[in-house]
C-alpha cells in the first residue's frame, strides 16, 4: 500500500462497533464505489472482527472479503490502523 496507514483512523459506532466507508474500501480494492455497492447488494460481501487476545489484547483484526480479495487490518482500540494488507485468495466453494 502507498498509504501511511498510521494515519488512517477506522471510525466505531455508538454500540463501539468498526464501521467502514464504501468509499475507504473500494478505493483499497481499486474500484468504483457503485461496483463494490453492487456486490454488497448482492451478499457478495463478508467481513469478520476479531477480538486479540494477550499479548494482541487492545487490537483487532478487521477482514472483508470479495470474491477472490481480502483487506485485512489491525487497529487499536481508538481504530488507528497499525498495519493493512490486501491479499488474493483462493475461491471458497460456491464461489464466494
Amino acid at each position: 500500500m502507498t498509504r501511511d496507514a498510521a494515519q488512517m483512523v477506522i471510525l466505531r459506532d455508538a454500540a463501539g462497533e468498526f464501521t467502514l466507508d464504501a468509499e475507504f474500501l473500494a478505493g483499497h480494492f481499486d474500484w468504483p464505489v457503485e461496483a463494490l455497492r453492487n456486490y454488497m447488494r448482492r451478499g457478495m460481501v463478508a467481513s469478520t472482527v476479531e477480538r486479540g487476545e494477550g499479548e494482541d489484547e487492545g487490537r483487532w483484526r478487521l477482514s472483508v472479503r470479495c470474491g477472490n480479495r481480502r483487506w485485512q487490518a489491525i487497529v487499536n482500540e481508538t481504530g488507528a490502523i497499525l498495519s493493512e494488507q490486501i491479499e488474493i485468495v483462493p475461491l471458497q466453494a460456491g464461489g464466494g
